[in-house]
């Protein structure tokens, strides 16, 4: 396409001089606003509750602009009260209702709403009005734009007045302020990053999907967990076992059933005939939240645990034996189980196995599925393949999601870049290509496409589905970093020893500055304005860890928001905040205590680096397409005042 072609396209749109002055006016008007505020999350794990209520607060950020506001006017009790209100409009107003009685409640509510107009005012003065009034809520966007404008002079405070006293006359306040309250919310995070792991462990990963799907501007960087759940859904069989055995052994069947509509009927009744005599007991679940629509009896998620533990192992088994290429044949454990005295080599030394119950091994071929696993396989393999929220959940994964993102300087990925012990990075051959770094993550992200994209039965296909198990457990994964994952061991094999999982040199290299700085290089970054973002490994900060690595240049945010891994790390999580002022690290305190006592919920909030100058949304990506835009009106503006192209009202 020519230049001139290019520009009659643009005219379209701007039609005539004026109409492309205007918007290059409004433009560069933007470029001087304040960047809005990005959230990063880690290693969410399935906590939706927790999850809701930091997005909610905006890490304690509301809670601040609250105090800035009203400290000297407002007690402290009323100023907890409308925090509580903006993060949780509907449990709070039922709560005051309860409370009050008809007069008093109206009156409550006339306060509540001046104040949320303050408070709305205050969060909102970084955009513009029009990006305002996109983020209120459809049934009172002239009401709450009004509102947000009104002039202080006489004649207009008595129509601020008459607002909110209608408001409250016609029995709309509730719906009111809770429309307000996520407008508030809406734009108190601008950007939200996700460093991957939302599946697994937790009760509810399909509500923070939903969540996350109806945010405004979301990116996600895949996790191992996350990729998991890819390719169960891409029936990657291994996959799908391996899901499963996980949501049975932390309790997750709300989320399996309820939520996703996976039928696992067929699993407890397989699991109770199969396992009816054994007890299981090295597979009781971790009982960390408690069902609500699917309670199941401990004993039959013990056989269903096991029997989906057995069904992975095997499947693992043949996988690698059919991908030599990976590297992992050391992992066929199953194939390699010496049932006449029970014991298993593992790195050439033999050991005793825990367990001697295998009703559905047959020595010979160990990790051959019985008539009934393979069938019970093909019929949860099914399940996940046809469940319409899970098929949208994936989907919105596969388009806001990758392996890494480079945005506002700062690289964001979920693992590691595998590295050698010599500081370099490690090549690792991925269809017949040598690869390192950057073009390696590149590569992994195009072939995770081909899974849910690529011509069926072709050996490409074939080759993509299988992948995931690589992604998911593979030694030199940037997903999974480790040297191996050691689910076999930890089942059947007392000896410690065998349950070490050898971490990626990566680890240890981040902890220094010149490592942080060849990555930030690696991904088209100058280091002296970049950052990396990571998750993946929990920071145990009770244990003198520090979730800041490099001198700087590199967080970790996986701080616990799971409750499987508070004891690890002392607390509930971080959140990384980058504002137009500075970046900072928000370490909050397990939900279940922020649930007990909402109003000593404020998160340590430690600022980690100020920036030299208020960054403006022209210092941003955005920025960048924006001054874009301008250049292209700027060429169509001469076009028009030199004839070239004609204006349409001529």
């Amino acid at each position: 396409m020519t230049d001139i072609q290019y520009l009659q396209l643009l005219s379209r749109s701007y039609p005539t001089a004026l109409a492309a002055s205007a918007e290059i006016i409004n433009l560069n008007a933007i470029c001087r606003l304040p960047k809005g505020t990005e959230y990063f999350f880690s290693d969410l794990h399935g906590e939706y509750d927790a999850f809701s209520y930091l997005l909610s607060s905006a890490s304690g950020i509301i809670r601040d602009k609250i105090e800035a506001l009203f400290s000297w006017s407002v007690s402290e009790k009323e100023r907890d009260e409308l925090a509580m209100l903006i993060y949780n409009p509907v449990d709070t107003l039922n709560r005051f209702r309860s409370e009050l009685d008809a007069e008093g409640y109206d009156n409550w509510c006339r306060i509540a709403i001046y104040r949320l107009v303050q408070v709305c005012k205050t969060v909102s003065s970084k955009y513009t009005r029009s990006k305002v009034r996109k983020k209120i809520p459809p049934n009172f966007s002239y009401i709450i734009d009004e509102l947000l404008h009104a002039d202080a002079d006489d004649n207009k405070e008595r129509y601020y007045e008459e607002i909110i006293r209608s408001i409250v006359s016609t029995g709309t306040s509730d719906a009111f302020i809770a429309q307000f309250c996520d407008l508030i919310r809406g734009c108190s995070v601008d950007m939200l990053h996700i460093i991957g792991d939302i599946f697994d462990r937790g009760p509810h990963a399909d509500r923070i999907m939903e969540e996350l799907r109806r945010f405004h501007d979301v990116d996600i960087q895949w996790g191992n967990h996350d990729i998991a759940w890819m390719g169960a859904f891409a029936g990657n069989q291994a996959c799908v076992a391996s899901v499963l055995r996980r949501a049975v052994s932390y309790n997750n069947f709300d989320e399996i059933e309820d939520g996703y509509g996976i039928n696992l009927r067929p699993l407890s009744m397989f699991a109770a005939e199969v396992y009816g005599d054994d007890p299981c007991e090295r597979f009781a679940p971790h009982v960390l939240d408690e069902n609500v629509y699917d309670p199941v009896d401990v004993q039959l998620a013990s056989k269903m645990h096991k029997a989906m533990a057995i069904i992975e192992l095997k499947l693992e088994s043949q996988l690698v034996k059919r991908r030599p290429e990976y590297g992992m044949t050391d992992r066929a454990l199953f194939s390699r189980i010496d049932f006449s005295d029970y014991t298993v080599k593992v790195d050439g030394k033999k050991y005793s196995l825990l367990d001697r119950s295998f009703p559905t091994v047959d020595p010979r071929h160990p990790d051959v599925l019985s008539q009934g696993e393979q069938e019970l396989i093909d019929q949860l393999t099914a399940s996940f393949r046809h469940s319409s929220l899970l098929k949208k959940h994936m989907r919105f994964l596969l388009s806001r999601g990758g392996m890494y993102k480079v945005v506002n300087g700062n690289l964001l990925y979920h693992g590691c870049i595998p590295m050698r012990p010599d500081g370099g990075f490690e090549t690792v051959r991925l269809d017949g290509q040598e690869l390192t770094g950057r073009a390696y993550l590149d590569a992994i992200n195009a072939k995770v496409r081909v899974a849910f994209y690529g011509s069926a039965g072709t050996s490409e296909h074939d080759s993509a589905i299988d992948y995931f198990w690589y992604l998911w457990a593979g030694p030199k994964s940037p997903l999974f970093g480790k040297s191996k994952i050691s689910t076999f061991e930890r089942y059947f094999i007392a000896e410690k020893e065998t349950h070490t999982e050898v971490y990626d040199p990566y680890y240890e290299l981040v902890k220094r500055h010149e490592t942080c700085e060849m990555l930030l290089r690696e991904f088209g970054l100058d280091p002296a304005r970049s950052h990396i973002v990571n998750g993946h490994v929990p920071v145990k900060e009770k244990e003198g860890e520090s979730p800041i690595r490099g001198d700087g240049l590199l967080f970790v945010i996986d701080g616990g928001i799971s409750k499987a891994y508070q004891r690890q790390t002392g607390f509930g999580g971080y959140t990384l905040i980058y504002n137009s002022h500075h970046l900072a690290l928000a370490q909050h305190k397990p939900y279940i205590q922020i649930k007990a006592d909402p109003r000593g919920s404020a998160p340590q909030v430690r600022i980690v680096e100020t920036m030299p100058k208020r960054v403006l949304v022209g210092d941003t990506d955005t920025g960048a397409a924006l001054r874009e835009q301008i250049t292209a009106l700027e060429d169509l503006l001469i076009a028009y005042r030199e004839g070239a192209i004609k204006e349409q009202g001529e």
